[in-house]
């Protein structure tokens, strides 16, 4: 029997999943969740075999708590069940070494599969998806100024960037400026709309 935890923070849609892996003789899901921060946790206390994790979660994203649980848990794979098709966000998650990528849109025999392929130790993910990251093109910002356009994207000012990230006011500005230009866009609205079609911004 695989045993799965599921963090889906859509009740609906976590729902139909549950009611739907459980139909399959050799799965069961023993743990589900909606918030990233308490996966690791959950995991730890219930020993699954695989995670499967939305990468959009509140608390901790999915691919952060992914790649925490990988430290924590070795043992048990990750398998991110996402709407974000992007070659950006499929380079992080291979990045942080999951097992497996499909999109929320999948036919349901293909998540049965993809669960049974990643606790078998082999990957899973959509050939096509995997073709277009590998063509893709990588993010030209830093470190730094994906931090900064992340917050701005969030709604925040350059006075609030400033204060949560201990830098001057004036430098939140001079960040702005730089991705904006880095990113060939008309302002920061659009540096954000580029950022995120590009899977640089979750």
């Amino acid at each position: 029997m695989i045993r799965i935890l599921l963090a889906e923070d859509m009740n609906m849609v976590r729902g139909a999943l549950v009611a739907l892996l459980n139909l399959e003789q050799d799965i069961e899901v023993v743990c589900e969740l909606e918030r990233g921060d308490e996966i690791v946790d959950a995991a730890l206390s219930h020993r699954p075999d695989v995670a499967i994790i939305d990468i959009d979660l509140p608390g901790l994203d999915g691919l952060s708590a992914a790649a925490e649980l990988r430290d924590r848990m070795p043992e048990c794979r990750t398998l991110m069940l996402t709407n974000l098709g992007r070659p950006g966000t499929l380079r992080r998650a291979l990045a942080a070494n999951v097992s497996g990528y499909l999109l929320k849109d999948a036919p349901p025999d293909e998540l049965a599969t993809a669960i049974r392929r990643v606790a078998a130790g082999q990957r899973s993910i959509d050939p096509k998806l995997a073709l277009a990251a590998w063509g893709g093109t990588e993010s030209p910002l830093t470190t730094r100024e994906t931090e900064v356009l992340r917050l701005a994207a969030e709604g925040a000012e350059a006075t609030e960037i400033a204060s949560r990230l201990h830098l001057s006011a004036g430098t939140v500005r001079n960040y702005l400026t730089t991705i904006v230009t880095k990113l060939s866009a008309r302002n920061r609205v659009d540096a954000i709309r580029i950022a995120r079609e590009s899977g640089w911004l979750l």
